[in-house]
């Protein structure tokens, strides 16, 4: 087994324990990773290299320090490092300054309670932007435990695992191990023929997009793409952009559960409009996914 070791400073303030706590209760990834006392271990792909992943908590919330260790079966170059490290980055949401969006959160007398609950918790997001579109696909009109289940059969059939001190970690499929899969076989694992369809689609176009692409330009160009995809409707566009991509400044108005949180917080009942809360989601301004996510969590 070779292993790689450094450490790693998130902008602070940064609670890590909030992202454990996050994780332990984030369903679509249920039994995806090993959370304990300041510590998360992940498994990962990158470039058809599987790496497991393990991060400890060495700061505090306003100073904080995250040690990593790497570990694959083949050698860890470089570039693999690099690829790995700016994704654990990417995923914790390392790099955000959430002090703007507090300092708004903060003049808001309804919202500034959960700022307070929440304090130095960075957005988790899907490890991957490909791995959050297969999960928006899986969980139209179908079930949570269902979803959960053709997700964990779809990593054990295309993704990859790599046992670790005694316990063995899936890594979710890259784009082209379900883009070259046979669609008969994939119907056989998803049972639906629609989300079948849907997730070669997907594959495909994740598979031959540019990643810079996805990570640079302006949010209507990518927005654009992703409603291009079949499948991809409003709200699964809008779902990426925010919980795979880490563009904050979208807000998914037509989601129930978001509707309700915000509804309870800002005592307007059960029947919030569309309209409504898009005028509270605007005074948050380019931080209103983060104003929507911290509602959600908090809820």
């Amino acid at each position: 087994m070779n292993q790689e070791t450094g450490t790693l400073t998130p902008t602070p303030p940064f609670d890590f324990d909030k992202s454990l706590q996050f994780l332990g209760i984030f369903g679509p990834t249920k039994n995806e990773q090993r959370v304990s006392s300041h510590s998360l271990t992940k498994a990962i792909t990158v470039d058809g290299q599987t790496v497991v992943f393990q991060l400890t908590s060495k700061g505090t919330i306003e100073e904080p320090l995250l040690e990593y260790t790497l570990f694959s079966a083949q050698p860890i170059t470089e570039t693999t490092r690099t690829g790995v490290v700016d994704r654990m980055t990417f995923f914790l949401s390392l790099t955000d300054d959430l002090q703007p969006f507090y300092h708004i959160g903060r003049e808001d007398p309804d919202f500034a309670p959960i700022i307070d609950h929440l304090y130095g918790y960075h957005q988790v997001k899907f490890l991957t932007p490909f791995e959050n579109a297969c999960w928006a696909i899986l969980t139209q009109r179908n079930p949570m435990n269902i979803a959960q289940k053709t997700k964990q059969a779809l990593i054990e059939r295309y993704g990859n695992k790599l046992e670790v001190n005694g316990t063995i970690y899936w890594a979710f499929p890259e784009p082209i191990q379900i883009a070259v899969a046979e669609e008969r076989e994939l119907l056989t694992l998803v049972r639906n023929e629609r989300r079948a369809e849907y997730l070669s689609a997907i594959a495909r176009a994740f598979s031959e997009v540019d990643e810079e692409f996805l990570s640079a330009a302006p949010d209507e160009e990518v927005e654009a793409w992703l409603r291009k995809i079949k499948g991809i409707g409003e709200w699964s566009a809008t779902f990426i952009m925010v919980r795979g991509l880490g563009r904050m400044e979208h807000v998914p108005l037509t989601e129930k559960r978001l509707v309700e949180a915000a509804s309870k917080v800002y005592d307007m009942g059960e029947g919030m409009s569309r309209d409504a809360l898009k005028r509270l989601s605007e005074r948050y301004g380019p931080w209103q996914g983060y104003w929507a996510h911290y509602l959600r969590v908090a809820s």
